[in-house]
């Protein structure tokens, strides 16, 4: 049974002040602390007696504490706890690396679900740093961490004041995402760039858009008003990619 100061611990990492405070995050779910577990990026384990004797192996090294499905439930932030929860260190992160490489700039993404789906994309088509600008929901969200399915292991998340960062790259495309583009599929692919992403209601500020040499669109048939970031990013990267 767990303490109450451990699961007050726990809880509190919900938030994003605790978080920036402890530099600490949460995950959960078999197959996400699988993944991070085999990345060797775990700091605790928090699991029921049956995950930890699956998994015996995989722990070696790691702090695991076992729990009951009422601990479990309440240091949970999932509707249904599902037999596992991991503590990690926030990871370290320095300067984007725009060189030789496609990199994802997105503007105002608040959804915490949409961030995740958008990071677990990026990793599909193999591109490995996504610049965020400043409000844009938290990589460390636990509802940001489930939706990547196990990518933000592999996928830099970096927080920038997007206008200051585009200023200062110089001979790189930036490519916009906007309703009136250049139809995504006559695009060549490229080597490297910056794919500039809004968020659904307001897209990409005109101050970013001055930044764009490239103006794209994923051509519309029907009568929906917009896409889904996360479906109008994997679209844009199964093109360009």
């Amino acid at each position: 049974m767990l303490v109450k100061s451990r699961i007050k611990y726990i809880q509190s990492l919900g938030q994003k002040k605790f978080r920036d405070e402890t530099g600490c995050f949460i995950a959960e779910g078999p197959k996400i602390v699988q993944e991070l577990l085999e990345a060797g990026l775990v700091k605790e384990v928090y699991a029921l007696n049956e995950w930890i004797t699956e998994n015996n192996q995989l722990l070696a090294g790691t702090d695991t504490f076992e729990v009951t499905e009422a601990d479990l439930e309440k240091i949970s932030q999932l509707k249904t706890a599902n037999k596992v929860l991991a503590v990690l260190n926030q990871f370290e992160v320095t300067q984007p690396v725009v060189e030789k490489r496609l990199l994802l700039a997105l503007c105002g993404i608040q959804d915490p679900g949409n961030l995740g789906t958008i990071i677990r994309i990026a990793d599909w088509f193999g591109v490995d740093q996504v610049v965020c600008s400043e409000d844009t929901a938290d990589v460390y969200n636990p509802k940001v961490v489930q939706a990547t399915m196990g990518s933000i292991a592999r996928v830099k998340v970096f927080y920038k004041n997007l206008e200051d960062w585009l200023g200062q790259l110089q001979a790189t495309t930036i490519y916009a995402t906007v309703l009136e583009g250049a139809d995504i599929r006559t695009i060549e692919k490229p080597a490297s760039g910056v794919i500039l992403v809004g968020n659904e209601s307001q897209g990409i500020s005109p101050s970013l858009q001055a930044f764009a040499q490239v103006r794209i669109t994923i051509p519309r048939k029907g009568g929906a008003e917009s896409l889904n970031a996360g479906v109008a990013t994997g679209i844009i990267l199964s093109h360009l990619t």
